[in-house]
């Protein structure tokens, strides 16, 4: 098992992790995988190699389709094929988990959700309306065998009843076939504490990293990508190409406890983007820079009264800026919890992506 960053003495930023270091700190969120792999060899479009999975998102412990939870979302670069953000964004709320995968199992995972929402509400379209499923997509095609969709129903129900506090990051899930600046990437979460009227609150972010070039990967400011990419030039040539595009996407998810409208939190999901640009992404033309944020800090009741007080921070308060700065040192670090964290993976036709050099990258920033 590869180790955290933070094993390794390295950290991001000026404000404390939670406990777990991970979106999960934030009360009732559960995360769940479930990941596919088998075949290997020569692309057999149907029959493998299969490098894929899905990671599901629970934004709290109760029926969210009852119990909606306020959130909203951002998109950085749109080539994506998200489901369910237009109702996020003009709703200002989410009503059911959110699911990962890969992107032409975008229909399946659709498909799996709504029948998994439907289990569990007996009155959704029949005395109330229906549900907005939320799926969101990277491309794991040069590593998986995307033509088959090897996703199954099964697979999106296992990621959701398996959701738990603690969870593993790096190749798993719908990170399993995902490259992130080169490197092995997939999921990785971070979590930060700030302090705001005496009142500790948490800022959870998971990503799905797939997006950015070797040589602009960048920690702390220092551009180690391009010195990296030399290193292990001479292994490349022999073991494949570089995967140099800026052509993947990212798929960011925030939840906080802290109580935030709509609004506000469209505003942090903006912000989570910068946590990307000091990796080193420039969001490229092909890439999906997507992020979804929500409270956990008010439920607003599906049966409820139409207009619901809420108690919800100040967005003209100067303090919203420790909340954007958090949140920026959570999705940097959540990037590099997924390279940090991903093991080896060796997907269709051969194609093989290094894992992080973790002694190189120590070196290095010395």
């Amino acid at each position: 098992m590869r180790k955290r960053m933070r094993n390794y003495g390295i950290k991001i930023g000026s404000f404390p992790t939670g406990r777990r270091n991970a979106i999960t700190d934030v009360k009732g969120v559960k995360v769940g995988h479930s990941t596919v792999i088998f075949g290997e060899g020569k692309l057999k479009p149907g029959f493998g190699p299969a490098r894929t999975g899905v990671t599901s998102i629970l934004p709290h412990e109760g029926n969210i389709f009852k119990e909606k939870l306020p959130a909203s979302c951002f998109v950085g670069n749109g080539f994506g094929k998200s489901v369910g953000l237009m109702q996020i964004r003009e709703l200002g709320t989410i009503e059911t988990p959110i699911i990962l995968t890969n992107t032409l199992s975008v229909g399946i995972a659709s498909d799996a959700l709504i029948e998994y929402m439907l289990s569990i509400n007996e009155d959704i379209g029949i005395t109330t309306g229906t549900v907005n499923p939320v799926v969101m997509e990277c491309n794991d095609g040069y590593l998986n065998d995307i033509r088959g969709r090897h996703i199954k129903k099964e697979n999106v129900l296992e990621a959701l009843n398996s959701a738990s506090e603690e969870f593993e990051t790096g190749s798993v899930g719908a990170g399993t076939g995902m490259v992130c600046h080169g490197f092995k990437g997939g999921i990785g979460t971070s979590s930060r504490q700030i302090e705001i009227d005496g009142n500790i609150f948490t800022i959870g972010a998971l990503l799905l990293t797939n997006y950015g070039r070797m040589e602009d990967l960048t920690i702390k400011g220092k551009n180690v990508g391009m010195l990296l990419k030399q290193r292990l030039k001479d292994k490349e040539e022999k073991n494949g190409i570089f995967k140099d595009k800026d052509d993947g996407s990212c798929i960011i998810i925030i939840a906080t406890d802290i109580p935030l409208d709509p609004l506000m939190l469209t505003r942090i999901a903006k912000r989570s983007l910068l946590g990307l640009a000091r990796t080193g992404s420039f969001m490229g033309n092909g890439s999906g820079d997507i992020a979804v944020a929500f409270s956990t800090a008010n439920r607003i009741n599906h049966y409820g009264e139409n207009f619901v007080k809420m108690n919800v921070l100040s967005p003209h308060s100067d303090r919203i800026d420790v909340v954007f700065q958090a949140t920026v040192e959570a999705v940097e670090e959540a990037v590099w919890d997924s390279l940090f964290t991903a093991e080896k993976v060796i997907g269709r036709d051969g194609h093989e992506v290094p894992v992080l050099p973790v002694d190189e990258l120590l070196n290095l920033i010395d």
